[in-house]
């Protein structure tokens, strides 16, 4: 499974030409996070207990704004959690477009399967009011449970609302002047920005845009109205531009995980990796005494036994120069597990003979 992985990564490590707008965007289009605090109600005894306070607090502040008096200590109910609200604002949305949202259980709710949200503003950084979200939530799983014994499936206490909430308030976005505007590349590459400009250049004219650096490529084009700048995103948009490899290796040791990029060289270096396994085990020996024995007692005797192995390993030669495909073969050769392959790309680097760089996470 592994060299099948390593495998297809290696085969797509030629990067290919991708248009601008799936590698850049505008500087100054960007979506804004809204966040906001709620109630869910109508659940089937999971909701908070006695013990989130900020609940039952804020149920009877609710019932006061309906002009009902409660007294927050008498308040016992099961059926009502609360809830952190959450939404991103995309670029340009007007008012009256509605957003998904997010509902997470701030305080000890079993489940808000079967609840539904009320009325929730949602601010953005600024402390405004951006949307507001109201609706029956969607689970996604279940819990049940008696006897003693319960099962669950998926997370029950986060739930979504799909277009849960409208949009109250638009965000102006200021894209483009009147000379133009500035693209800004997903992965920082100096190579990559040289080559957005030059096909840009390639369109619209000679120097019309110029790479200020690893990240920011500047259009330089005149703008009088919203509709040129536009046009000119759109042009622009839809350029092909052949993004630069950097040679790059993404290990995850909590998964095992290992992703190669296609430009990773070896240098020459010698390999040998060999496993050490010790095993202790315990096992219990009851000892009893003689027959009708009056001055013995019957104990309990643990017997310890510990053992270390170690498999047998062998040198494996990779040579200066090698590449992805080399690098996979002889790493497969040794039949390591992704573990192993983890430790051995460290040993490498370490070495200086690992063309890349190493990027643990």
């Amino acid at each position: 499974m592994l060299a099948a992985v390593l495998m297809t990564v290696a085969a797509s490590g030629a990067a290919e030409a991708a248009r601008l707008k799936d590698i850049a965007k505008i500087q100054g289009v960007r979506s804004n996070q809204l966040v906001g605090y709620g109630i869910v109600v109508g659940l089937d005894g999971t909701g908070d207990s006695q013990q989130a306070i900020f609940t039952v607090q804020s149920v009877a502040n609710m019932l006061e704004r309906f002009g009902l008096q409660v007294d927050p200590a008498k308040v016992k109910m099961r059926n009502v959690a609360s809830v952190m609200v959450t939404a991103d604002l995309p670029a340009f949305v007007s008012e009256g477009v509605r957003l998904d949202v997010t509902i997470s259980s701030l305080g000890d709710a079993k489940s808000l399967q079967g609840g539904t949200l009320l009325q929730t503003p949602l601010y953005g950084a600024d402390g405004q009011v951006y949307a507001v979200a109201q609706g029956p939530v969607s689970v996604g799983g279940f819990t049940a449970g008696g006897g003693g014994t319960s099962v669950t499936k998926n997370h029950v206490t986060a739930a979504r609302i799909p277009e849960g909430a409208i949009v109250e308030r638009a965000v102006p976005m200021q894209f483009a002047d009147s000379q133009g505007l500035s693209i800004l590349l997903n992965t920082p590459d100096f190579t990559t920005a040289r080559r957005a400009a030059d096909a840009i250049n390639e369109r619209l004219g000679a120097g019309a845009a110029s790479a200020i650096d690893a990240a920011t490529v500047r259009v330089n084009t005149a703008l009088t109205s919203p509709d040129e700048a536009v046009s000119l995103i759109a042009q622009i948009g839809m350029l092909d531009v052949r993004q630069d490899d950097v040679a790059k290796v993404i290990v995850n040791e909590k998964t095992g995980t290992v992703v190669i990029s296609g430009n990773v060289t070896v240098g020459n270096v010698a390999v040998s990796h060999g496993n050490l396994a010790v095993e202790i085990s315990t096992t219990y020996n009851v000892s009893q005494p003689q027959p009708f024995s009056r001055t013995g007692e019957t104990v309990v005797v643990p017997e310890t036994s510990v053992r270390a192995t170690e498999t047998q390993s062998v040198f494996q030669i990779i040579e200066e120069g090698s590449t992805l495909d080399e690098l996979i073969r002889a790493l497969n050769a040794m039949k390591v597990t992704p573990r192993d392959i983890i430790a051995i790309l460290q040993a490498i680097k370490q070495a200086g003979a690992l063309g890349a760089e190493l990027v643990i996470i």
